[in-house]
């Protein structure tokens, strides 16, 4: 008996460690940005500790040194997946029965490529929970995460159209829910984006410190969804005016319904990390190398594959090739 409760609990393990995912690529307005301008966690794993500086970006294994371009009042669409590099349809974008919502976030920086997130963040979109009158238990309602996965790990986010232009980072969050009964139990899994916005506005939202968006005790992080609901509390605040809510549930729209890895060209911006090769006679200087523990190959991507000297390329993982 002790056995077989040993087996089970190791598989239950093994399977929500395989329902871990990540945030990972940008469409802005259609157009596939890959992965150029995310702050890719370090693993697929969500941040436990709800007061730690982790729960701006998460722990990100690089730092990217671009930036995408994003127009105010344009579309932005975010997608998460449980392994790095896979973007397949055919594999639900975070697994394992893992409910809750999903929200998104901005901050205004001098420059997205250093900003560390101590700066004040507003809500401009959350997809949390509605009711399912044919289900029994919060399992079976309508939650945002149920949407990413019927959207192929896709969420369209609108940019208000009145912030002001300059430097960004969004921050994309969803809160697994499936362990939430007790405290501390809930399950944050966020990347945050490094955007630069034009064409503005002179709006200045409301804006709250993260961490501190949110304490454990919030009716809408611990809380027991394997029961009967009767409604349910987004966690953070509420949406900037500008903002916008989707109705859990929804059906599928735009990019979420349409952009297909391969529909228009990813987009390649300036390499994460440049060095100067002087080309023969002078010119213009070519060549790019990319810092230790920085993407440098993997399915879809078509940035830099040179690692900077004393790494190496590994390419072990088909979905996404690191510098070690």
């Amino acid at each position: 008996m002790k056995s077989f409760t040993a087996a089970a609990l190791a598989a239950l393990w093994a399977q929500q460690a395989a329902a871990h995912s990540t945030f990972q690529q940008l469409w802005v307005d259609g157009t596939d940005f890959g992965s150029q301008c995310a702050r890719l966690p370090a693993s697929n794993s969500p941040v436990t500790n709800y007061n730690s500086n982790d729960m701006r970006c998460n722990v990100i294994s690089t730092r990217p040194q671009v930036k995408c371009p994003v127009r105010a009042g344009g579309t932005v669409t975010v997608e998460m997946h449980a392994q790095n590099g896979d973007r397949s349809c055919a594999n639900e974008a975070i697994g394992g029965a893992h409910h809750g919502p999903v929200s998104v976030y901005l901050t205004k920086v001098s420059d997205a490529v250093t900003a560390d997130g101590s700066t004040g963040w507003f809500k401009i979109f959350d997809d949390g929970w509605r009711k399912n009158p044919s289900g029994r238990v919060g399992d079976d309602d309508f939650w945002g995460t149920k949407d990413l996965n019927s959207c192929c790990g896709k969420m369209n986010v609108k940019i208000p159209s009145d912030i002001p232009s300059g430097d960004y980072l969004l921050r994309a969050e969803a809160i697994a829910l499936h362990a939430a009964g007790g405290a501390g139990g809930a399950q944050p899994y966020m990347t945050c984006y490094q955007i630069t916005v034009s064409g503005g506005g002179s709006a200045s939202p409301p804006t709250v410190s993260i961490p501190g968006h949110f304490k454990a005790s919030d009716p809408g992080v611990q809380v027991n969804i394997h029961g009967a609901m009767t409604n349910y509390a987004i966690p953070g605040p509420a949406v900037y005016a500008g903002g916008t809510t989707k109705v859990a549930g929804s059906a599928c729209s735009g990019c979420e319904a349409t952009c297909a890895v391969g529909s228009s060209p990813t987009t390649s911006l300036t390499a994460p990390v440049s060095t100067s090769t002087p080309a023969p006679g002078g010119g213009t200087p070519g060549g790019c190398t990319v810092q230790k523990y920085g993407q440098c190959g993997g399915q879809g991507y078509t940035g830099c594959t040179t690692c900077a000297a004393g790494s190496t390329c590994n390419t072990t993982n088909q979905y996404y090739h690191q510098c070690v």
